[in-house]
């Protein structure tokens, strides 16, 4: 298996801790006055989203984790399973509710995902970045309570909830920030 040496190490690194798959999400050289440069780390596990903070002197080495990325087409949800297929082959794929977690609200049918896959299996999904949703339940806002920057929760038609401005209403269709799960613009009114 394939190593990776501490001046490798950079965000996004895919590597192996004891037989478990994890992504360098923040890595920081240290080089005090005296003695050796040290690397300070955070790994998040892609298994279970754990996040460990870790330190290596230099010259020592990380295993790479046998991990692939895909780019796959999301297809429907039947409740249990979120669906994905691959544009190319046609290969489909399922991924459970439950290791997708939050992340599946923000889901869109045909959205193209970034999927992880390790020892064959999808274990990691990253949705784009921005999706529009429609917003299919929320109050009507107040006349004249538009000073400041007046919020009101909002439900979309995958079941995410969020909070959108006072002007929006039930069947605009609006941009949400699935990394945060925020509003970020409307697009278009009803």
């Amino acid at each position: 298996m394939p190593t990776y040496n501490t001046s490798q190490f950079k965000r996004g690194l895919k590597v192996q801790l004891e037989g478990e798959p994890y992504s360098m999400i923040e890595m920081e050289f240290n080089k005090p006055g005296k003695g050796q440069a040290v690397y300070k780390t955070k790994l998040k596990n892609l298994l279970n989203g754990r996040i460990l903070d870790r330190t290596y002197k230099n010259g020592e080495s990380l295993e790479a984790a046998d991990v692939e990325e895909r780019t796959l087409q999301y297809l429907y949800q039947d409740g249990t399973y979120f669906h994905f297929m691959n544009p190319d082959s046609f290969e489909q794929y399922e991924v459970s509710a439950e290791s997708l977690g939050d992340l599946g609200k923000f889901l869109v049918e045909e959205a193209t995902c970034d999927v992880i896959f390790w020892n064959g299996s999808p274990i990691s999904v990253t949705p784009p970045a921005h999706v529009e949703l429609k917003v299919t339940y929320t109050e009507p806002g107040a006349k004249g309570n538009s000073t400041g920057n007046v919020q009101k929760p909002a439900t979309v038609h995958t079941g995410a909830e969020l909070m959108v401005p006072i002007f929006i209403n039930v069947d605009d269709v609006i941009r949400v920030d699935t990394r945060t799960g925020e509003y970020i613009e409307r697009v278009s009114k009803s």
